[in-house]
């Protein structure tokens, strides 16, 4: 029985990297697209002022 109480507690810590990891990388990439589209939107900004 302690066998199976330890694979389990194996797989959750494996699940919750994993889990972990997918958000993080998730964050950054929305992260990083929400500041590509800011930039090219101040671009066009600077180009329709002049």
């Amino acid at each position: 029985m302690e066998k199976k109480g330890k694979l389990g507690f194996i797989i959750g810590i494996i699940s919750f990297v994993a889990a972990a990891s997918a958000a993080l990388t998730a964050f950054f990439i929305v992260r990083e697209k929400q500041k590509k589209d800011e930039e090219e939107l101040m671009n066009y900004l600077e180009s329709s002022i002049e």
